[in-house]
């Protein structure tokens, strides 16, 4: 891929909220979170884990239990990006897990892009109500924190990217 490859598929990536019936496969599901484990980590701890969701029930479950969440209805996956507690051994490695998961995260966004998928980043932590909702539904132990949950499937074409270049932003040398 030659740079110019990949700087279109960083600029057109999108949140995706709409989804076709066509599904998801455990390969690609896979080539996804193998993308996630490339992102950098704080210490290298990688203090990730992961729950990929192609269950129907668990997906409408959490569907119906997260406010922003609601278009898991139409995808035929979502991934659960969670940290482990058993990898973060202090404080300060604890004030890292959810950097380095939100790098994991954007590697998942941006491959998913890649690959002609669609996917979105909802919310689960630091939302207490929406979190217990994920950890009921996926049964997870006390020492997995979910980060966020990633609805994705084929998209219809229906959302698009965004131009959120500002220059206003930007400020060279001093502020």
């Amino acid at each position: 891929m030659d740079n110019s490859a990949l700087l279109k598929i960083i600029l057109e990536r999108k949140s995706v909220r709409h989804f076709t019936v066509q599904p998801v496969s455990k390969p690609i599901l896979d080539t996804l979170m193998r993308a996630g484990m490339a992102a950098p980590s704080a210490k290298n701890k990688q203090p990730w884990a992961f729950v990929a969701v192609t269950d129907r029930n668990i997906l409408d479950m959490m569907a119906n239990g997260l406010p922003s969440c609601k278009m898991l209805a139409q995808a035929s996956a979502a991934i659960v990006v969670c940290g482990n507690m058993k990898k973060v051994t202090n404080d300060v490695d604890k004030s890292y897990w959810t950097q380095d998961c939100s790098a994991v995260t954007q590697n998942i966004l941006l491959a998913a892009e890649a690959m002609g998928l669609g996917a979105v980043w909802t919310a689960a932590y630091p939302y207490k109500e929406r979190t217990v909702v994920v950890v009921k539904a996926l049964q997870l132990p006390d020492d997995i924190l979910p980060l966020n949950v990633i609805p994705i499937g084929y998209p219809t074409g229906e959302d698009l990217p965004k131009d959120k270049y500002k220059p206003e932003n930007i400020h060279w040398e001093k502020w």
